[in-house]
């Protein structure tokens, strides 16, 4: 039996999945989650085989748990489920340990073959998302700017966001204008929509 883990904060979502998955002979779903949190606590308690995870949920995110189930479980190996698919979302979950990678527009039979051909040591990466990642190149932010022009595109002021990443107000200025400049944009927020647009934030 494949033992699978599900993580997904929206509850519909998971369940659907899950009665899925449960329809095939060889597979056992050993938990459902609703957050990266639990989603970790639970995988280093019952170690499953597979961890489905949700690209954006409750912190730490699907990327973030995959990396710290890469270097804790690595016998657990993760596959993101997405509606996200941007290349450069693509990019990090392969650097961070991830295994498989696909949209939610995909169909039951392909994710159970996808889960299988992961849980016997392989890789899948959506081709479309592929295509697009390769088409995307890499981002042309520092980690430092995609930090605060993330914050930027939720409408944090300056102020808020100094706080928040432990910068003065001028040091934030700097990286806003600096994405603002490498991304072409016009202001911070048409700069945070580029880069969000590519998966880079």
């Amino acid at each position: 039996m494949i033992r699978i883990l599900i993580a997904d904060d929206e509850h519909l979502i998971r369940e659907a999945i899950a009665g899925l998955l449960e329809l095939e002979d060889d597979f056992e779903i050993v938990g459902q989650v609703a957050s990266g949190d639990e989603a970790l606590k639970t995988a280093l308690r019952l170690r499953p085989d597979v961890a489905l995870l949700d690209l954006q949920m409750p912190p730490p995110d699907g990327i973030e748990v995959a990396r710290q189930l890469t270097n804790q479980l690595p016998e657990c190996r993760s596959i993101i489920v997405t509606s996200h698919g941007r290349p450069g979302y693509l990019k990090s979950a392969l650097s961070a340990g991830v295994r498989g990678f696909l949209p939610k527009t995909t169909s039951s039979r392909n994710l159970a073959q996808v889960v299988r051909k992961i849980a016997a040591g392989g890789r899948h990466v959506d081709p479309e998302l592929a295509a697009e990642a390769i088409g995307a190149g890499d981002s042309p932010l520092t980690p430092r700017e995609a930090d605060v022009l993330a914050l930027a595109r939720d409408g944090a002021p300056v102020d808020e966001i100094a706080q928040r990443v432990s910068l003065s107000r001028g040091t934030v200025r700097n990286y806003l204008a600096a994405a603002i400049a490498k991304l072409g944009a016009s202001n911070r927020h048409e700069a945070a929509r580029i880069a969000a647009e590519h998966g880079w934030i």
